[in-house]
């Protein structure tokens, strides 16, 4: 059984269903209104578990009833927590979802911005064993860092989603295993804008990474290695929301990679996947199961 460290952000969504998404000063009459527990760093823990993966998950959680609901998530999920007190207010991430199943997020990280790196390197010893470390940057870029590190230490796989785009010092991609972005953080990073996927992955991979993976949304994904180019094509499905898909593929690829499995069946795996996560509402409740994923893909003639 694979097993993962993820370290990264916990957070409740608060999901309203609209028309369509507004425009800049609009208001709109929405329709039903939800909460869901999410965060990437959650939603991607919770993937890999549901994959089948053993999970240890480090982060920060406040004092509030949303704190409570979430180490209730992890409990339930069998996730090994370890959390560190973040103060009164644990992060928010207001969702709007429109028919089409696009959507605009605004996240408000609270207790996640306090996640600090002396807390990520006295969590040392859960590192040990682990297959592959997961990150992403909704927690300080020095927790990140401090991370990727262990995981070195230890010898484990590091996969980062870069997501939200940020710059990213060298230092830090040259501990990085694999780079997980889509199609807008790919150019924003690679500082290219209008460019393709392929020479965004390229120049991202010229600065230290070893394997370069952008999701496409429906399109599926590629990756860039010293090989050359691998594409995966998106399968077709029903979506109703677009939310958790890229977490749901992240996940999938991790333990893919961490199960040893070679290149096309992470990305084949990650974008099935993705793709089932847009057939259900929320971030967590959308996130397939292994005997879902697999069904799945026989279904689809493999």
């Amino acid at each position: 059984m694979a097993r993962l460290v993820v370290v990264g952000s916990l957070n409740m969504d608060l999901v309203v269903q609209s028309p369509r998404l507004p425009g800049p000063g609009e208001t709109l009459l929405g329709g039903p209104f939800a909460t869901f527990p999410g965060g990437k760093g959650l939603n991607q823990a919770v993937a890999a578990a549901r994959l089948g993966a053993t999970v240890t998950m480090v982060g920060a959680l406040g004092k509030d009833d949303f704190g409570g609901a979430l180490r209730a998530v992890l409990a339930t999920a069998r996730i090994d927590a370890r959390l560190q007190d973040g103060g009164e207010h644990s992060g928010i991430a207001v969702i709007t979802t429109a028919p089409d199943g696009e959507n605009t997020i605004v996240v408000a990280p609270g207790a996640n911005g306090r996640l600090d790196t002396a807390f990520v390197q006295a969590q040392e010893h859960g590192f040990a064993g682990a297959a592959a470390v997961l990150l992403q940057l909704e927690v300080p870029l020095a927790a990140v860092a401090a991370a990727a590190q262990l995981a070195r230490r230890h010898g484990a796989r590091v996969v980062l989603n870069a997501a939200p785009a940020v710059p990213l010092p060298d230092s830090l991609l040259a501990h990085v295993d694999v780079l997980v972005v889509n199609r807008g953080e790919a150019a924003l990073m690679a500082h290219a804008p209008g460019a393709d996927p392929e020479t965004c992955a390229a120049r991202l991979r010229a600065r230290g990474c070893g394997l370069v993976v952008v999701t496409l949304g429906a399109q599926g994904a590629i990756a860039v290695d010293a090989s050359g180019v691998h594409r995966q094509p998106g399968f077709v499905v029903v979506s109703v929301d677009t939310v958790g898909a890229g977490d749901a593929f992240v996940g999938a690829l991790a333990v893919a990679l961490a199960e040893g499995l070679p290149l096309v069946e992470q990305l084949r795996r990650g974008c099935a996947a993705g793709a089932l996560a847009t057939t259900r509402r929320g971030a967590l409740p959308s996130l397939p199961t292994r005997e879902e994923v697999d069904g799945f893909l026989r279904r689809q003639g493999g």
